[in-house]
């Protein structure tokens, strides 16, 4: 299973709206090509949003750790802001601990992206 990596804090409810959109989009692109992927992003703003958890919350690390550590590979979805992101930087060094691979794709680039093993 994949993990798709995404920015999403900002004190800005409408950049969290779009991050939240764009990390739909490159999940759907995923699942459609037989990509098995889990999104944080796309999993928890819902969750929040209806179950009353501040989306920018700590718990969030500990709700997706698990998740991280049962992909085999993670991608960094290179939106706007990817760079400043303590989340994606810390999924992103756990990844790299484990020795696992870590790939960073642009959402235009996302369809032409393959898995390890199927390269």
């Amino acid at each position: 299973m994949i993990y798709l990596a995404s920015p999403y804090s900002d004190p800005d409810a409408a950049v969290r709206e779009e991050r939240f959109r764009a990390a739909c989009r490159a999940a759907g692109v995923l699942i459609g090509r037989g990509i098995p992927v889990f999104s944080p992003v796309a999993h928890s703003h819902p969750v929040a949003e209806h179950g009353g958890i501040d989306p920018l919350s700590e718990v969030w690390y500990a709700a997706d750790q698990p998740l991280l550590e049962a992909c085999t590979e993670l991608i960094v979805l290179a939106l706007p802001g990817w760079g400043e992101s303590r989340g994606v930087r810390a999924e992103a060094e756990w990844m790299l601990r484990a020795g696992r691979r870590v790939c960073f794709v642009t959402e235009d680039r996302l369809a032409g992206w393959e898995p390890e093993g199927l390269e």
